[in-house]
């Protein structure tokens, strides 16, 4: 029997499936930061979206304490948000999954970088970004979206 049939004879539950979600996106954000370290994704001197959005939000440059702990609370508040709303959606739509969860990181990218953030002009124009920047990008949320969907299965699995 394999990992899928298992998943199929479960019960749906909208609760399970955020809450395994939440835990994937939590640990899906860890995994991001590790790729970004890894693959520097921003040019040289450019804010990370982050800073920027802590900033957009607040309406004015932040003391450095302030920067600070914008900076470590988003990424783990948006993660963990996209996580659970992945983790539902994938209880009642298990297409949701496909690719082990990298196409839901890129669509996230996508969601995140190219739209809301530069909708509230908080993120660079992608022109100045370079191909190799992008890429970087782009691979740290295929991170993100793998792990997420990884610990999510594992975790919706134990429930």
């Amino acid at each position: 029997m394999r990992n899928t049939d298992l998943a199929v004879k479960r019960k749906k539950s909208l609760a399970k499936g955020l809450i395994a979600g939440l835990a994937g996106g939590l640990a899906g954000t860890a995994a991001k930061m590790f790729a970004e370290r890894i693959f520097s994704a921003r040019l040289q001197g450019e804010p990370e979206p982050v800073k920027r959005l802590s900033q957009g939000f607040a309406g004015h440059e932040l003391a450095l304490p302030q920067k600070a702990a914008a900076a470590e609370r988003i990424p783990w508040a948006l993660g963990g948000a996209a996580g659970a709303v992945y983790g539902g959606l994938a209880e009642f739509y298990p297409a949701a999954t496909a690719k082990r969860g990298a196409n839901f990181g890129l669509v996230l990218a996508t969601l995140t970088e190219e739209g809301a953030l530069q909708g509230l002009g908080l993120a660079a124009e992608a022109e100045g970004q370079t191909m190799r920047g992008r890429t970087s990008e782009m691979t740290s949320y295929a991170v993100y979206g793998v792990v997420t969907e990884a610990v999510r299965r594992l975790v919706r699995w134990m429930l």
